[in-house]
């Protein structure tokens, strides 16, 4: 399973902190391990149910939300680092991390569709996120990332990183709910 999260995700390279880099990647096994969906569907299956006939994949989604939010931080860094601090490490984290949970979320139906699971109508993907981030020692400040990336994050004060990240989404979400900018595969 180590060598599909790997491959899915290179940018977990990235990730400066060696223990911290291991625990995104155990993360990531963990919920593979448990998910009913396999790695490659991942790159078939819609990032979201919101969006009828939605043509971006998961992973289309999720690595262009980790380079919109690496990309964005180091501007921010760049030139508002010496007011307001960006920790580099904790934005790629919980980035890459922010959907994790996802993969509790969602399964494929007899139709061979993506669908939300029993255990996704009950609890969404932020909160199995940080589930399973938690278990295996992910640090504090990155599960807010996953808490807060999502409209449940609406309801608390986020974190400069969690603001980064939450756009970061929601730049690569937003725009398919307006159908005149799709383009038909």
């Amino acid at each position: 399973m180590r060598d599909a999260v790997n491959k899915l995700w290179p940018e977990i390279q990235w990730i400066e902190n060696p223990k911290l880099r291991e625990k995104v990647a155990q993360t990531w096994v963990k919920a593979l391990e448990r998910s009913l969906l396999k790695p490659e569907d991942l790159n078939r299956i819609p990032f979201t149910l919101l969006v009828p006939n939605c043509p971006v994949t998961f992973m289309e989604h999720k690595r262009c939300v980790v380079h919109i939010a690496r990309q964005s931080a180091e501007a921010m860094q760049e030139f508002m680092g010496r007011s307001l601090p960006v920790n580099l490490d904790t934005v790629i984290a919980g980035a890459i991390l922010a959907d994790v949970g996802k993969l509790l979320e969602y399964e494929i139906g007899p139709d061979g569709k993506s669908r939300q699971s029993e255990r996704g109508e009950a609890l969404r993907h932020p909160f199995t996120g940080v589930a399973l981030a938690l278990e295996c020692g992910i640090p504090d400040d990155v599960c807010h990332v996953i808490a807060a990336h999502a409209a449940e994050g609406d309801l608390v004060k986020r974190t400069t990183e969690a603001f980064i990240v939450h756009h970061a989404d929601f730049m690569a979400f937003l725009p398919f709910k307006n159908p005149k900018n799709v383009k038909a595969r």
